[in-house]
């Protein structure tokens, strides 16, 4: 079963957008929609283009009547890539992983407004989720 036509690309987006500021449009294309975090700067002495950050990345993907998503964490380097890369100061991945949290939250009860179901990818990583998202 499909999603129903009233759920467009344009109209996901705007509700996407609504969650604040993660939603990468130039990224998206049909049923598949990219979003990001830079959670924490690594180093801010240096000029602010060639910083780099802290965070996380989130895949959504439609499959069928539903939506799969996969987060990653790592860094946001001064090319604007990211690279998976496993966070080792505790306080940077906490404020990380509170921010992920709080977005998770917005895009599941966005999700539960719209009667949409979202599901984790097999291989997303295993953040602590608030209770009933």
């Amino acid at each position: 079963m499909a999603l129903p036509a009233s759920y467009s690309k344009n109209k996901l987006l705007k509700r996407f957008s609504a969650l604040g500021p993660y939603v990468r449009e130039l990224k998206c294309e049909n049923g598949y929609f990219f979003f990001d975090c830079l959670a924490v700067c690594v180093n801010a002495k240096v000029a602010p283009e060639k910083r780099e950050f802290w965070g996380w990345w989130l895949e959504l993907e439609e499959k069928g009547n539903e939506f799969v998503y996969k987060y990653q964490i790592g860094l946001f380097d001064k090319h604007g890539e990211w690279r998976v890369m496993n966070i080792k100061k505790a306080s940077d991945l906490e404020h990380l992983e509170s921010t992920l949290q709080a977005f998770h939250k917005r895009l599941n009860d966005s999700f539960n407004t719209l009667k949409l179901t979202l599901t984790p990818s097999e291989n997303t990583i295993a953040f602590q989720t608030p209770v009933g998202a």
